[in-house]
């Protein structure tokens, strides 16, 4: 039996196809059929709608690649579509929850259904570079929802949840929290690699910066702890006027999920109801309370100019790289993703080995950090997918570093996250920066 080469050429994108596909079953494996239609707020989704949305996309995808594709249902179009008009008018995103048809069996149905069609798709299509690239781009739109799904699980679940695989957070000794300077000057930000990164991500140009220092860590829950104490939440002059109508609007006295018994503040997470863990990154802050720390602490939120900087440039080789600690795939003794199954934060100090050139560490991993920039494109930017990352270039701010609940196949030291100035349900802290 003779091979074919085009085939074998093909193999990688099939088998990350079907490696992705996995990962997204085994976050809803240990659900009970009940959990998986149940939608707790108008921000998350069913865990029934992930499912089924990120098996629609690549109907999307392939919709714009062979025009003669058919849809598999018009009834799952409109409910599974997320917000692209250029294919019908979408269901409410705060409705999710309130529809039972289709059922979660013809979810699941749909789901093995579509990994066949996009594997013949594959095997037997005549793919350009183009058509790889967009293809691909379904695997991280995937490994997107996978870390959304996470945010939705612990809301939906919280200590309830039984992931498939989980590994003990070790405790770390005491570190000390300092600030390393970083060089000003020209400096060219972007996507500088040769494997997938979105749009938003290039093209790479020159920005100039001034000297600025950096947190090492993120900010701790301990540090965090000081400002709630110091009557943070009551001093209006901390707080931009948009965020201080929030703080009294939602009746914020600490970040989500944080609730006081017996006089100490605990929080509940995937690890339980316990108390707080004092050097943990703080997490589940909005860009408001990140900002009104900084405030109060007589610094500010880095840029996103500066934040890549001090995660990817090494001044003394004049280099800069995909990752803090270089160019070679995250690990699980560098930082901690999603495939770390740790389902929490680990102690600032337990990576060391993924420091950057400049000495910050836990650059990746654990928490998005807010920044103090606005999404928007970069200079030059022209869109990847009609519809996609550009229709957000208003209203919210860049995070950068990924989270716990990141598949590290989706991150990178360049990669931008976006959400609105008041979002607290995903996995974000901060780090604070300072003029020298």
């Amino acid at each position: 039996m003779t091979s074919n080469p085009q085939l074998e050429e093909k193999r990688p994108l099939l088998e990350q196809f079907r490696e992705t596909r996995k990962r997204t079953l085994e976050l809803v494996k240990t659900l009970e059929k009940d959990d998986f239609v149940v939608q707790t707020a108008f921000f998350m989704s069913p865990p029934k709608w992930h499912v089924g949305h990120v098996s629609w996309i690549y109907e999307a995808i392939m919709s714009k690649l062979d025009k003669n594709y058919e849809f598999y249902s018009k009834e799952f179009s409109e409910y599974l579509n997320s917000y692209y008009q250029q294919f019908g008018v979408p269901h409410d995103k705060g409705l999710r929850g309130v529809i039972s048809r289709p059922t979660v069996d013809q979810i699941f149905q749909y789901f093995n259904m579509i990994n066949q069609r996009v594997e013949k798709f594959i095997e037997t299509q005549s793919l350009s570079d183009d058509a790889i690239r967009l293809i691909t781009m379904g695997f991280h739109h995937e490994c997107q929802h996978q870390e959304l799904l996470v945010y939705d699980l612990q809301h939906l679940l919280a200590e309830q949840y039984r992931p498939v695989q989980k590994n003990k957070i070790e405790k770390q000794n005491e570190v000390a929290k300092k600030t390393v300077h970083v060089k000003g000057g020209l400096y060219t930000m972007g996507f500088n690699g040769k494997e997938f990164c979105y749009d938003i991500e290039l093209p790479e140009h020159k920005i100039y910066l001034n000297d600025y220092k950096i947190d090492v860590f993120p900010i701790t829950n301990q540090q965090y702890l000081q400002f709630i104490e110091d009557g943070g939440y009551e001093t209006y002059k901390y707080w931009l006027s948009d965020g201080w109508e929030k703080v009294k609007e939602n009746k914020w006295k600490a970040p989500m999920y944080w609730e006081k018994i017996d006089g100490k503040w605990n929080v509940r997470d995937f690890l339980g109801i316990r108390e707080i863990n004092p050097n943990e990154p703080v997490c589940h802050v909005s860009f408001y309370e990140a900002d009104a720390y900084c405030k109060w602490a007589g610094k500010r939120l880095p840029t996103e100019d500066e934040w890549e900087k001090a995660a990817c440039w090494n001044e003394d080789k004049q280099e800069k790289t995909i990752f803090p600690w270089g160019n070679e795939q995250p690990s699980k003794d560098r930082c901690n993703l999603l495939e770390s199954y740790h389902w929490g934060c680990t102690e600032i100090g337990t990576y060391p080995n993924g420091a950057s050139p400049s000495g910050c560490q836990q650059m990746i991993g654990d928490v998005w950090e807010w920044t103090s920039s606005e999404f928007t494109g970069y200079p030059g930017f022209k869109t990847g997918f009609d519809e996609y990352n550009d229709k957000w270039f208003t209203n919210q701010k860049v995070l950068r570093g990924g989270s716990f609940g990141t598949p590290k196949m989706s991150i990178r030291g360049s990669y931008r996250n976006f959400f609105r100035l008041d979002e607290r349900w995903l996995f974000s802290g901060f780090r604070c920066a300072e003029d020298v």
